[in-house]
């Protein structure tokens, strides 16, 4: 760590700037510790250590694009995310149970 400490705290400001670029180091550390052992020994642990701190870095990009955002108020004719892709929700269907929709796509399926 003290060798290439400073090198991963790089990498993971680079990708993150500088708020979460300290728990992106230690998760890269301890991801690291825990698949060391299988290195190789010819392996350069710089390079190895530079792609490990990216990829943690990206994971904390992931995870903070997945959290919810809190919103003030929440709209009044808002619906929810992908009811269009659910049509056993709509009043077309005639039905809200999902299984009627799935059967009646199966008996039309041009595969039976």
């Amino acid at each position: 760590m003290t060798e290439h400490g400073a090198m991963v705290l790089r990498v993971c400001r680079a990708v993150l700037g500088g708020a979460d670029a300290e728990d992106a180091w230690s998760e890269t550390f301890l991801a690291a510790l825990k698949a060391y052992p299988e290195l190789p020994d010819d392996a350069n642990v710089e390079a190895w250590l530079v792609t490990v701190s990216r990829r943690k870095a990206i994971d904390v990009v992931r995870a903070a694009a997945r959290r919810a955002v809190p919103v003030a108020e929440v709209p009044e004719n808002s619906s929810a995310p992908g009811a269009e892709a659910r049509p056993y929700l709509s009043s077309q269907t005639g039905s809200t149970r999902p299984h009627s929709t799935i059967t009646r796509l199966s008996m039309a399926s041009p595969w039976t």
